[in-house]
């Protein structure tokens, strides 16, 4: 079967996340790509997920949450809570998750 080269753009630092998490599995990315390609040819659909166990936080993933966050508050018109209000919404979650 004839090969063909499938290049695509993504941040830098998305690839390095996923070359990682792709070593996790046991594959490498272009690996990947062609089962995540075979699976929704052969499906028709976006047909499963892939997971890690557990996630490394680093301060550029802290960072980027904390923006789509920011974001979403503004979107919601939520943007204007102090940190006292923070903490009284961050109780009620601690006290709901609790019952």
């Amino acid at each position: 079967m004839a090969q063909a080269t499938f290049s695509v753009r993504m941040d830098e630092s998305l690839k390095k996340q996923f070359d990682n998490l792709c070593q996790e599995f046991g594959m490498n990315a272009t690996t990947a790509i062609n089962v995540f390609a075979r699976a929704v040819v052969r499906q028709r659909r976006i047909p499963f997920e892939i997971s890690s166990p557990a996630a490394d936080i680093t301060r550029e993933g802290a960072l980027q949450a904390f923006w789509d966050l920011r974001a979403q508050a503004k979107e919601n018109g939520i943007s204007d809570l102090g940190p006292d209000d923070i903490n009284k919404e961050i109780d009620l979650a601690r006290r709901e998750a609790a019952e």
